[in-house]
This record gives structure tokens, sequence and C-alpha cells, in this order.
């Protein structure tokens, strides 16, 4: 009964937050790897880049997320054009998901020395979508939204972004779920998949150094909104100690921007609070770790969120940029 209690709970947490709205995967260390949320971002380490995150959110409630996703990303010869892809699966539940996208970006010098670039970036990918009926419990025997098992459909998508970095700032904005939204209502399905709402993403930050070679202090920020579900900003300030440890901590929090008449309930209820740390192994790997606190209503029912994360790059006869490790 305690198992099915909380996974009671956690459905209804689900509904409240997006209804039958897909929501694109949550991840904590977007930062040490920008390009799983903006296209724009490959190429940008100027170096062949390999990434590897797991996420296991809210322990403890059945059904649970859980997000698995690996990056490879690289600049071209030319030094203008930067190519990524990225593959990742992600369980909510009934709900279970599996995508794979390849992105381009094009850069743009914008200073002599070329230290300031700006770039675009386009993706392009599928998404497979499935919800297993076996693992949910109808109160309505005939309840059309509950499949009688596997249901999976094929969404193809696209997203876009654009990336503008100095040696000690940086801002991106993208969009992901293009138009899988718009295929997936004029697809005839037998069953009613939860839809892929467009996620929008504004993120920025900046580098201030404290002692020369010694402390940096890189305070940033994400906003992400899906035009259904809650507004969500992440407030966060890092710390990297002689380059080689990054330790940080963050708040996250559901705002309002705008009216949404699809949203139910408190937005600003909806908070956690985050500790990240990436420890420079060596020069070429990375190990990154978070650890979110849910200080919502979620918080008596659940644990906490793990996530981690392992980076290897190769490394170039001749490194071009200086600043690879703080954004």
């Amino acid at each position: 009964m305690e198992r099915r209690r909380r996974y009671f709970i956690f459905l209804l947490t689900f509904i409240s937050f997006g209804g039958f709205a897909q929501q694109d995967a949550q991840y904590s260390q977007y930062i040490f790897n920008a390009v799983y949320i903006n296209p724009a971002y490959a190429g940008y380490r100027e170096r062949v880049n390999l990434n590897l995150t797991y996420r296991n959110q809210w322990t403890g409630i059945n059904g649970s997320p859980k997000s698995f996703s690996f990056a490879a990303d690289a600049l071209m010869p030319n030094e203008r054009v930067g190519l990524s892809l990225i593959v990742g699966s992600d369980q909510l539940g009934a709900q279970k998901n599996l995508s794979a996208y390849a992105n381009y970006a094009y850069r743009f010098p914008v200073n002599e020395d070329e230290t300031s670039k700006l770039s675009f970036g386009l993706g392009a990918g599928v998404m497979q979508s499935g919800i297993d009926g076996t693992m949910l419990d109808a109160s309505d025997a005939n309840d059309e939204y509950i499949p009688i098992g596997m249901e999976k459909t094929i969404i193809p998508d696209i997203r876009a972004g654009v990336f503008f970095s100095t040696q000690k700032m940086y801002i991106g904005a993208s969009v992901n779920n293009l138009i899988g939204k718009y295929i997936l209502d004029k697809a005839k399905l037998n069953f009613n998949f939860p839809t892929p709402e467009p996620h929008y993403y504004l993120t920025g930050g900046v580098l201030i150094p404290l002692v020369e070679y010694e402390i940096d202090f890189k305070p940033f920020f994400l906003i992400k909104d899906d035009i259904s579900g809650p507004t969500v900003l992440d407030l966060n300030a890092f710390f990297l100690f002689k380059q080689k440890v990054w330790i940080g901590a963050g708040y996250r929090t559901g705002i309002k921007l705008y009216n949404k008449p699809a949203l139910v309930g408190n937005v600003n209820n909806r908070n956690g609070l985050i500790g990240m740390a990436e420890l420079f192994i060596s020069d070429k790997l990375r190990l990154g770790y978070s650890y979110d606190h849910a200080t919502s209503g979620l918080a008596g029912y659940g644990g906490s969120t793990h996530e981690i994360s392992i980076s290897w790059n190769f490394m170039n006869e001749r490194e071009r940029r200086v600043n690879f490790c703080y954004f």
C-alpha cells in the first residue's frame, strides 16, 4: 500500500506540472556541457569531448524520473563548424523515451584575436515515445488514456540556438521540440501520447577572478519555459580552485513570467536546493556530481536527487582556447 500511495502521489504531481505535455529531461549539470540544451554550443571546447550523465530524481518515489545521456562534440579543422551527437534515455513512471539528435553549429569571431565568438546552431533528430500500460492502475477499465500494453511512436524533431561567449562571460538562447508537437497532433494514433511541447532556454554567466590562478568565481543562471508548465529559474554560484575543482550551489524555483491558463497551483512552491562539484582528474578526464534536495511538497514523500557525469576530451596539438574549462 505504501508503494502504491507514493506512486499515486507522484502521478498526481506529474499531471499537475504538465498534464499530458511531454517535459524535457531535467539536468543540473547542464553547466558542464551546455550542448544538451543548446545546439549552438557544439564545438565550443575546440576539442573532441565525450560526456556521460546519469540522473536519478526523487529517489524513494516509485516511478520517479531516471535519465541517461551521452554527448559527443567536436570542432572541425576549419575552426568554424562544430558538430555534436546526443543520445538520451529517460523514464518517468510508465513513460519511457529514447532520443537521438545531431547538431550543427557555425561560429563567427567578433574580435581580432578571436577570443569572442557568436555561434548559431541547428539540431535534428527523433524521439521514440512509449507508454507501458501494465505499470498503470486504471480506476476505469475503459479509460482511453491507459494503453493495454506498451504503446510506442516515433516523433521527428528539430531544435535551434544561439550562443555568444568571451573569455569572461557567455549568454545563450535556444528552443527544443520545435515541430514534434505539430507532427504528433496530426498523426492518427491509437493512443494519445504526451505532447512534446517546445522548451525555451535562456542562460548566461560571468567569470570573476578573485585570486590569480588560485580562485575564480562564476555566477550563472538558467530560465526554462515550456508555455504550458511552470517557468523554472536556476540561480547558481561556483568557485574554481586552482583550475582543478569546481564547487558550487544553486537554487531552483518556479516563477510566473506571464499568465498560463493551463497551469494549476502555486509555482513558487516548487523549489529545490542544489549542491554541485566537478573535479579535473587530469587534463582529459573530469568527474561531476550534483545533489538536489526538494523543498516543495515532494520533500516529505521521496528522497533527494543524485546526478553524476564523466567527461573525456582529446586534446589538440595546439590549444587555442584557454577558458574551455570555465563555460
